[in-house]
């Protein structure tokens, strides 16, 4: 399942983003306030339990998050500044990362590092990348976390492309996915059109 989250702040910020004038400081900062503005929708079925407190004035019943277990998986590199804003609202949520790189001419992803909490497999995982492209490096991820016996999985992302979509979908049809965009399609290079570029490449000034 895809959710489109359309919110008037994260498409203005968006539309920022995916200008070319943006600047590498700019862009990690509004990629890491889209990120944390994202999390509300992400975290929506989050399940609560009835606590009882007392204010200054009395006592009184609230609710609390019953699962806190929960894991954050950026793909380097660019998923980095996006782990940064969800942890911004999720703190207590543990990081892993995997490490992975599309080869240009297969376009196809390759692994190079992995490292991920001991008890991932009792969390609820959040994977996190900008773009949705090919969708290879998204499966391989998921398919990373799915062999440590993970068994809640999400995929973010800020912009998929149609075929992205559709290939982690066949792949994965168990994941649900998060996006702020899907565009148009994927050009003869792999590149999501209109799309923003390389997000490795604009957030961290290299070519």
């Amino acid at each position: 399942m895809v959710h489109v989250i359309d919110h008037p702040l994260i498409q203005h910020k968006l539309t920022m983003l995916r200008d070319k004038n943006t600047g590498p400081k700019e862009f990690r900062e509004l990629l890491e306030e889209i990120s944390s503005l994202m999390v509300y929708e992400i975290t929506r079925d989050l399940p609560l339990e009835e606590i009882e407190i007392e204010t200054p004035l009395k006592r009184t019943k609230g609710k609390v998050l019953t699962n806190k277990e929960i894991g954050i998986v950026p793909i380097l590199r660019a998923g980095l500044v996006m782990a940064e804003g969800i942890l911004k609202l999720l703190p207590s949520a543990k990081v892993g990362h995997i490490g992975l790189y599309r080869d240009h001419e297969t376009l196809q992803p390759v692994q190079y590092y992995t490292k991920l909490p001991e008890d991932i497999d009792k969390r609820e995982v959040i994977v996190v990348d900008p773009m949705l492209a090919t969708g290879g490096s998204a499966i391989a991820a998921i398919s990373i976390l799915k062999a440590r016996k993970v068994k809640k999985i999400k995929f973010v992302c800020l912009i998929a492309s149609p075929e992205g979509v559709k290939a982690l979908e066949e792949s994965h049809p168990d994941i649900e996915i998060y996006t702020a965009a899907i565009d148009e399609y994927l050009d003869e290079n792999g590149y999501i059109v209109p799309g923003l570029g390389d997000a490795g490449d604009r957030l961290f000034g290299t070519k």
